[in-house]
């Protein structure tokens, strides 16, 4: 009996000690850990890709047009029709101001009426002409030599007058088509200048009307002489592409090409003037507008690209901070060849699948313990749908 009450009391012993030595140890372990967390340096991270880059030129530019036209009268008279409104599309052609054209038919009516007297005397003269020379062809001739050439110049000078008639009717006629103004251009029609009732003068400076091109219409901008060859290199390979923006650069209005590299530098800037083409059918852009253009030089192909957030500048150049698989954040020199839009492209230093910390570096040294939250977009997609992405999160694991 005293046996077994002693293995009783035992078996309680060890029984207790057993149950306190573990929960002692749990409870230091899970400290550690907590403590070991509050440690880490909360950090973002981004992953280097592979990818490709396109290379752009930035400049401020205008937009102008093509063709613009003042249209003037060239004759003289009272406007009597203005067939346009302003603000309009005009095509070419159309009709924009009709000038009285009473005078100047009336001045066509003349011409014409004596062009028809003149026919009839050339017409009378011929037939005296024939007659003389039948007279002197006969047996016994009753004209002379004389009046056969006397006849024959006035033959040729009733001819002569015909033909001036001619070009006195052309002449009516040009200047009868002038009181009917036309559009020279398709465009848009700006601010009348003259109205309805007003008297223009062939030598009025002032103008009736501009006439706008407005699609297609060109981007003017210049580039920096350093940046001709390869604006050069990509124009003679095919099309070059240029986007308009808006003058600061947020919203894309317009996508086209390059038309025309200007014949000569610019020394006392050192830049070449640059005009690219664009369809406007939309009226995205108008004449006289600033706005930012983006020339794609080149396309760089299966480059190691990082966010330009994960660049830092150190006495020595660029840096970068990678968190390895052990969660350290490692000090890592990098070469650059490209930063643009806020990505940067990595000739050396890096790999594709390294994560670089993109925010929290200040608080790093090399070596640092962090806690790492991936904003790569794989790793975010995987977050946002975990059911749809089991297998992508193997994948952007270290």
């Amino acid at each position: 009996m005293a046996g077994i009450i002693l293995i009783a009391g035992f078996g309680t012993a060890t029984f207790l000690r057993g149950g306190n030595a573990p929960a002692h140890t749990n409870a230091i372990s899970s400290s550690d850990r907590n403590a070991s967390q509050a440690a880490r340096i909360p950090v973002d991270v981004m992953r280097a890709e592979k990818t490709s880059f396109p290379v752009y030129l930035r400049r401020l530019g205008s937009i102008q047009s093509f063709n613009m036209v003042t249209v003037r009268s060239r004759v003289d008279g009272e406007i009597v029709k203005v067939n346009f409104k302003e603000g309009q599309m005009v095509a070419e052609g159309d009709l924009l101001v009709q000038i009285d054209p009473r005078p100047y038919q009336a001045t066509l009516d003349q011409v014409t009426a004596k062009r028809g007297q003149d026919q009839a005397l050339l017409q009378n003269a011929k037939l005296d002409l024939q007659r003389i020379e039948t007279l002197i062809r006969s047996a016994s001739p009753a004209a002379s030599r004389q009046q056969f050439d006397t006849q024959t110049s006035l033959v040729n000078q009733f001819t002569a007058q015909v033909a001036a008639d001619e070009a006195s009717i052309r002449s009516a006629q040009v200047q009868l088509d002038y009181t009917s103004i036309r559009s020279p251009i398709t465009g848009r029609a700006g601010f009348a200048l003259v109205t309805l009732g007003n008297v223009v003068h062939a030598n009025d400076t002032t103008g009736i009307v501009t006439v706008t091109q407005t699609d297609p219409i060109a981007a003017v901008f210049t580039a920096p002489e350093d940046q001709l060859q390869a604006i050069h290199e990509a124009f003679s390979a095919g099309p070059v592409e240029v986007t308009a923006q808006d003058a600061g650069g947020g919203q894309t209005l317009a996508t086209g090409t390059l038309a025309v590299i200007n014949n000569q530098v610019d020394q006392a800037t050192g830049t070449i003037q640059l005009k690219a083409s664009f369809d406007n059918k939309a009226n995205t852009l108008w004449p006289g507008q600033s706005v930012s253009t983006q020339l794609l030089l080149r396309t760089l192909q299966n480059v190691v690209v990082i966010p330009e957030d994960a660049v830092q500048r150190g006495p020595n150049g660029y840096f970068t901070y990678v968190v390895g698989n052990d969660d350290k954040a490692s000090m890592k020199e990098i070469k650059i060849d490209q930063i643009a839009d806020g990505r940067a492209v990595i000739t050396a230093g890096i790999q594709p699948g390294d994560r670089m910390v993109v925010s929290g570096q200040y608080r790093l040294q090399n070596g640092s313990m962090v806690a790492a939250n991936d904003r790569s977009p794989r790793a975010q997609q995987t977050a946002e749908h975990p059911q749809n992405t089991a297998g992508d999160v193997e994948t952007v694991r270290d």
